[in-house]
């Protein structure tokens, strides 16, 4: 057997396992559209902006120079996969919060990325404390294929939520579908209720 057994989860693994989802040791590379660039843009930058007392706009040398954080989380897509433990570094969604100030009637958060891609997210899940703009996987700078150079993770939500090639953070004070939503996703995409579809 030894190296060619089959990998059986734990009782403790299978009890972190959201309903319809099965447990994965690769990481799957799934997205819409294509893969925008390989190495960062010269006019690369990354936008808080919206009901927020304080846009933020900063170069990717500028983020890089952020106070840093490291989250170890487990990840759920809606295709049915599972990760757990997955090790991500990057900037803490709180830090992010303090800086910005959001507005008293800001309720929602939508995430741009590149070739317009969004993502919705309640304002009060982002303030999650395991959420981080993470520009590292695993102790290694993300691959394009993962995000590179910046991607949201939101774990408590389905993947789609935790948008890759991320460029932007708006706060807006209603719900507004993104791009997974307007094909009849989910809205609130909470893995555990299986909440994959608005039907």
């Amino acid at each position: 057997m030894g190296l060619l057994s089959k990998w059986r989860p734990t009782d403790d693994e299978r009890a972190r396992t959201p309903p319809g989802q099965h447990l994965v040791r690769d990481f799957p590379v799934l997205h819409a559209g294509s893969i925008p660039y390989r190495s960062i843009p010269k006019d690369w930058s990354f936008r808080v902006f919206g009901e927020v007392e304080a846009p933020v706009t900063l170069t990717i040398d500028e983020f890089r120079a952020l106070p840093r954080v490291e989250r170890t989380v487990d990840i759920h897509c809606v295709t049915s996969w599972s990760k757990l433990d997955t090790r991500w570094d990057g900037v803490s969604i709180g830090w992010v919060l303090a800086q910005c100030r959001p507005r008293a009637n800001a309720t929602h958060v939508i995430a741009h990325a590149e070739e317009g891609y969004t993502a919705n997210v309640p304002l009060e899940i982002l303030s999650d404390d395991d959420v981080l703009l993470a520009d590292h996987f695993d102790g290694m700078p993300l691959t394009p294929e993962h995000g590179f150079p910046l991607r949201l993770v939101v774990p408590s939500r389905y993947f789609w939520k935790s948008a890759k090639w991320l460029r932007g953070l708006e706060f807006v004070d209603a719900d507004r579908a993104g791009f997974w939503e307007n094909y009849g996703y989910s809205m609130s995409a909470d893995p555990w209720k299986e909440e994959r579809y608005a039907f």
